[in-house]
């Protein structure tokens, strides 16, 4: 989005994300997330993580989104909403940066918590990543 996003669809991606962070699996961790992203075409792709006793198996939820996202088609993002129970709003991991700057640059992520919010936009996040310019790719 390039410019802020209404309230109106920040509320309807937050409560999508509260509702997947309610489903979160993290019986290690104890650390709950849900995302919830928008696509392009106006769909939402809620997601949660996934914990594993092997730790490196775990998945987190802004990657459970995306993925949700892809196997439905869309690859074009304009906003991700995250919820978590931590004192401050929490930012993605690194892998999850990562992972949504495969599908673009800009996207504005707005987290939750504690009645607190935080917006960052993901270039801000990551302002260094890899991508397919990376492999001599356009």
């Amino acid at each position: 989005m390039t410019t802020p996003p209404e309230r109106a669809v920040v509320d309807r991606l937050r409560a999508s994300a509260e509702e997947a962070m309610s489903r979160a699996y993290a019986p290690y961790s104890g650390f709950r997330v849900g995302a919830a992203l928008l696509g392009r075409d106006g769909s939402v792709f809620p997601g949660c993580n996934v914990e594993n006793a092997g730790y490196s198996s775990t998945i987190c939820a802004e990657r459970t989104a995306v993925t949700s996202a892809v196997v439905r088609g869309v690859r074009e993002f304009e906003l991700l909403v995250l919820v978590t129970e931590a004192d401050e709003p929490t930012p993605p991991c690194g892998v999850c940066r990562q992972v949504l700057v495969e599908f673009g640059l800009e996207l504005p992520v707005i987290s939750f918590a504690r009645g607190r919010e935080a917006r960052w936009n993901l270039a801000d996040l990551l302002p260094h990543p890899f991508t397919p310019a990376s492999l001599g790719r356009v």
